[in-house]
């Protein structure tokens, strides 16, 4: 709003954006790719940005005439954030961009950075949560030692879960006004007429440069101490388990399967396995596994 750019379109792309993940994040990501590439390469592996994509133009089923949502061209492009280029080339106009380097619109750019900082943030209240990382570790963090130190002066007799949701709070809001204005000087300076002209220049939503390398060191700090946590890695491993496990039951009896996800060509069923797993949530995939391997 604050950008006066399309809200409804800023929102539709927030809104879809995820839909192709599959349970266990980036894990189970990872292993429904490999079981594809492993055990049904002709389907063409896994990647969740496609998924989200096909979900929205093929999955869902409300109209008679044809399947998906009929989304408009730009909505479809923001849902697309990743893309191989080998995808891209099957994609039409769709997956151009990423074979010659333009922008997606500026809605989603932003909408991007807008992910960005909800992850990483959320991420920071999960792990001290979990007590997989502590407050003494994030302070050696510039954008978290700053803002602890501005809350602690305005709220010193804070308890510790009300202090942290506030720094967690003040990290976001400083993150945003940053984007805000950061992406507000870009426009005024490369004036852009059209739609044309933003997906022709350089990037336009963007962090500053200091705001940029906090936000990396913060990123960084996370892959290391939160994401690469032994306790992490231990539920990796089982997360990645429960997909492959799931994957091969299916592939080798479509039987367990319900009859809409049953197809007689066996790329197609690999295929339909991918979008019922990818479907799932953690706990779903979890009663799933239980209900095929134990015996209780």
């Amino acid at each position: 709003r604050n950008l006066r750019v399309n809200e409804d379109l800023t929102e539709a792309i927030a809104l879809a954006h995820d839909l192709g993940h599959t349970p266990f994040g980036h894990a189970g990501q990872d292993e429904l790719n490999a079981c594809l590439r492993e055990l049904a390469p002709e389907a063409g592996g896994f990647e969740h940005n496609l998924q989200s994509l096909r979900v929205v133009d093929e999955l869902e089923e409300r109209y008679a005439a044809f399947n998906g949502l009929n989304l408009c061209f730009e909505t479809r492009e923001g849902v697309l954030k990743h893309c191989s280029r080998a995808h891209a080339r099957r994609l039409g106009e769709i997956g151009v961009r990423f074979l010659d380097g333009t922008q997606p619109s500026l809605e989603a750019q932003l909408t991007n950075l807008a992910d960005e900082i909800a992850y990483n943030n959320h991420d920071v209240d999960d792990g001290l949560r979990s007590g997989l990382i502590t407050v003494p570790q994030l302070l050696h963090l510039d954008i978290f030692a700053a803002h602890h130190e501005q809350v602690l002066r305005h709220y010193p007799d804070a308890d510790p879960k009300r202090l942290v949701s506030e720094v967690i709070r003040a990290m976001i809001n400083t993150l945003v006004q940053d984007l805000t204005r950061t992406t507000a000087d870009r426009i005024a300076n490369l004036r852009p007429q059209s739609a044309d002209e933003v997906r022709a220049g350089p990037p336009l939503a963007a962090f500053s440069e200091d705001m940029r390398a906090q936000a990396d060191a913060l990123k960084q700090f996370l892959l290391k101490n939160l994401y690469r946590h032994f306790q992490v890695m231990r539920m990796t491993r089982k997360a990645r388990s429960i997909v492959r496990e799931l994957f091969i039951a299916f592939q080798d009896d479509p039987r367990l399967l319900a009859g809409e996800y049953r197809r007689d060509d066996p790329v197609a069923q690999a295929r339909a396995i991918a979008d019922y797993i990818a479907g799932m949530t953690d706990r779903y995939a979890i009663r799933e596994h239980r209900a095929i391997y134990r015996m209780d």
